[in-house]
């Protein structure tokens, strides 16, 4: 199954984030790895690859996903590595 099938299954439920969340802007790498967070929809890279090629790298399959992280949601790129199914 692909990391896009697995996101989209379960959605409602919650994700690790392994590794820190990359802010675009003046705010950088946020620090907090580990971080939990509510699932909230995934959405595709493919029509998306165009704009963001830095998205899909090599063999590695990404997936922007809908996340709320501290009360706010946010759509953050994430791939198979990044993350784990709680």
């Amino acid at each position: 199954m692909v990391l896009l099938e697995q996101l989209r299954i379960h959605v409602g439920g919650l994700i690790l984030l392994k590794s820190e969340l990359w802010w675009y802007g003046a705010r950088a790498w946020d620090g907090a790895r580990g971080r939990i967070c509510l699932l909230m929809d995934a959405a595709p890279t493919a029509a998306s690859a165009r704009r963001w090629p830095a998205a899909v790298t090599g063999s590695a399959c990404a997936a922007a996903t809908l996340l709320l992280i501290d009360g706010r949601p946010h759509w953050v790129w994430v791939s198979a590595d990044d993350l784990e199914l709680l």
